[in-house]
């Protein structure tokens, strides 16, 4: 008899909680059984909205055998300002680093502009005798006195949460480790984070606000966390339990909750993973993906199948606002408030304008009909017919069409224009800010967008793929199956992974191989060590390693793969002269100056089983019996037109569909415009095309 496991991911989405399962025999790997299921998201209290879809999906729990799950309660709790009272300890003289930030302006003639206020106000933040050098050299211990005066402070003070952030500790840890030791002794009640135990890269600043920004969320995250934990065993669920992290790999609950500020991007980085995994099984190398769901819209490029991490993450940042450091290993994604749910609304020039307000899962869009009053994208689609009324939140909800006409004629009125080019407009706003955050991570990084496929997904990705696309000059489209819970789809393809930082100034004309060979050595064994106490064998683990490179006086570096076979004088070479390379692409020049090693980079990997892509079975059916009716429909310049709609759901391998059509299926709506085709491919994708004798 077969061994067979059933892998569950759930994720978490500011309106929608999604659920996929699939049943993998463990002896061939291949998936079979994949089911999806949506419910509301329920907040505060998500945990709910996660054993409510886990109930309509009917699944034993029993007999699950993997759990993921994806989550926004980390970002929900910052965005929110519902953490921690937080009080940070750090070095005697660095009380006030994060107040000092950095000097740059990102709004430079704005003289109102203000500095973002700390996490951690002034008064609780304290200061002790220690100091450890830049080479990792103890100057002076911790003074535990004076440690053990500020802790008696803290117990007078409300204080649940504590982030210990001492100077050059990255180098060496030793005496946050000692303070760390003390407070947990002296204050068992108080949740306590080292900046060691989340980032080992040097910058003050960024690491202080790291450190606490992970500390203010941490009781939040735990409580969370522990609470789902428990829902899940009081249903019968034993199985082994993971949680998606920022860096596009899952980890378990006991060690996400040690540094859960690693779960800040927690599903977007899902759907990015499943991009590059879906594209790595169709031999897609170049990829940008667009996840476009009720609240926003994310976007993010991988290269030759590598997904693009960054560990200079920004939460709250604008063009105008420099929001607060996160320096962990992140997906390098662009997030823009421009969902289906995005309220539309004229600004105070009488501008219309789209997002980044949602209306969220309650009260929703008008269309909901919840007491919802703001009109939104998702009910400019249904003015304009590209959604079929009838399919509406998967046909669970009737529209109220009258409400959202009605909504719209006020916008229309103070705009003094139509109905229809109000609804038009507010569709064309939004394709409008995903391209531009398109260009965020292809163009303004030095990639010819043209040049990558485009795979879209959420609930909205296909409403909006090819208008984007004809906007960057894209010519190739995906639209994957069950779009609207690709992420908790890429989440079951997702192994376990650990991002191991180490900063080390080493220039590369100056030190041998050896040196650079002992620090990934060192980061192995610490992964080893890490791994085993969660019951996974070195010889299950696989790595990649990698190098931050600079030339000698920037401020910025250039990632550098770094072979693990072998690592001597050669590689150190091609090191320097795959930098040169990179740094000629993304910056257009390169310089005379020395090289240097600033950064060690080790991911560690536990992989696991990955569900195949499932084959369409041939019914013999023909692309006649996937067509549903004709129906007219809004292509904005060009105007209404009469449109076959197909049935997703019937169309079988090799079908071709031209545009314009609308493909819709319970959940999702791909609108084919004019000028491209529909290539149904073996799995049930949608290959979009652009039609070459109709290009622009």
């Amino acid at each position: 008899m077969s061994n067979r496991l059933i892998r569950v991911a759930t994720d978490v989405g500011g309106t929608f909680t999604d659920l996929v399962s699939c049943e993998i025999d463990q002896d061939t790997g291949v998936a079979s059984a994949v089911r999806s299921h949506k419910a509301n998201s329920t907040p505060p209290g998500f945990q709910k909205g996660v054993m409510d879809v886990l109930e309509r999906s009917r699944l034993e729990p029993e007999e699950i055998g993997f759990f993921a799950h994806g989550t926004t309660m980390v970002i929900n709790a910052l965005l929110g300002r519902n953490g921690a009272r937080t009080a940070l300890i750090t070095t005697q003289g660095f009380r006030d680093v994060l107040e000092i930030g950095r000097g740059n302006r990102p709004d430079l003639f704005n003289f109102h502009y203000r500095k973002p206020m700390p996490f951690v106000p002034r008064h609780l933040r304290f200061e002790v005798l220690e100091r450890t050098g830049y080479l990792g050299d103890i100057i002076d211990p911790v003074d535990l006195k004076q440690l053990a005066a500020v802790l008696e402070q803290l117990k007078s003070m409300d204080v649940s949460s504590i982030a210990v952030c001492f100077l050059h500790s990255y180098a060496n840890p030793e005496n946050e480790v000692l303070a760390l030791d003390y407070i947990s002794k002296e204050c068992p009640e108080m949740a306590c984070i080292a900046s060691h135990m989340i980032s080992r890269e040097w910058r003050e600043f960024e690491r202080t606000s790291t450190t606490t920004l992970s500390a203010y969320v941490h009781p939040v995250a735990a409580k969370y966390l522990e609470n789902l934990n428990d829902a899940m065993e009081d249903v019968g669920c034993v199985g082994n339990m993971y949680v998606m992290k920022s860096n596009g790999g899952i980890d378990t609950f006991s060690s996400a909750t040690k540094s859960p500020i690693n779960l800040l991007e927690s599903g977007p980085a899902a759907g990015v993973f499943g991009a590059v995994e879906l594209g790595k099984q169709l031999s897609i190398g170049n990829i940008i993906s667009l996840d476009v769901g009720g609240t926003t819209a994310k976007c993010a490029l991988s290269m030759n199948g590598e997904i693009q991490i960054t560990t200079d993450y920004r939460v709250e940042a604008t063009p105008t606002y420099p929001g607060y450091p996160v320096s962990v290993p992140t997906v390098d994604l662009v997030e823009i408030g421009s969902g289906g749910g995005s309220i539309c609304w004229i600004d105070d020039n009488g501008k219309l304008s789209v997002g980044p307000r949602s209306a969220g899962a309650d009260p929703g869009p008008v269309a909901y009909g919840l007491g919802g009053t703001q009109p939104t994208v998702s009910d400019a689609h249904l003015i304009t017919r590209r959604m079929n009324s009838r399919l509406f939140f998967g046909g669970e909800i009737s529209p109220d069409i009258s409400a959202v006409e009605d909504a719209f004629r006020v916008l229309a009125s103070q705009l003094n224009v139509t109905l229809d080019e109000v609804a038009c407009g507010v569709i064309r706003m939004a394709d409008s800010n995903m391209a531009n955050a398109l260009r965020l991570v292809s163009v303004n990084r030095g990639h010819d967008p043209r040049d990558f496929t485009l795979i879209v997904f959420g609930g909205g990705g296909g409403l909006h793929a090819i208008s984007v696309a004809n906007e960057l000059g894209i010519n190739r489209v995906l639209l994957p199956m069950n779009p609207d819970v690709f992420s908790a789809w890429g989440m079951l393809l997702t192994d376990l992974r650990r991002d191991y930082i180490r900063t080390r100034l080493i220039p590369v004309s100056k030190i041998g191989a050896a040196y650079v060979r002992q620090q990934f050595e060192d980061m192995k064994n610490e992964a080893i060590a890490e791994f085993a106490k969660d019951g996974i064998p070195d010889h299950e683990l696989t790595w990649s390693q990698y190098v931050d490179v600079r030339y000698r006086g920037q401020e910025h570096t250039v990632k550098i793969e770094v072979p693990t076979d072998r690592l001597d004088k050669l590689a150190l070479r091609q090191i320097e002269k795959d930098f040169h390379a990179e740094h000629d692409r993304k910056y257009t020049f390169t310089l005379e100056n020395p090289v240097e090693i600033v950064n060690s980079h080790l991911i560690v990997y536990s992989p696991v089983a990955k569900p195949a892509l499932n084959e369409l079975l041939s019914t013999g059916q023909s692309l006649d019996d996937a067509f549903s009716e004709s129906r007219d429909v809004n292509f904005d310049i060009h105007g209404w037109l009469t449109v076959p709609i197909y049935d997703r759901l019937l169309l079988g391998p090799d079908m071709e569909i031209q545009g314009p059509a609308i493909i819709q299926e319970p959940s999702s709506t791909f609108v084919l415009w004019p000028g491209w085709q529909v290539d149904v491919d073996k799995f049930g994708i949608l290959h979009a095309c652009r039609i070459e004798s109709q290009e622009d």
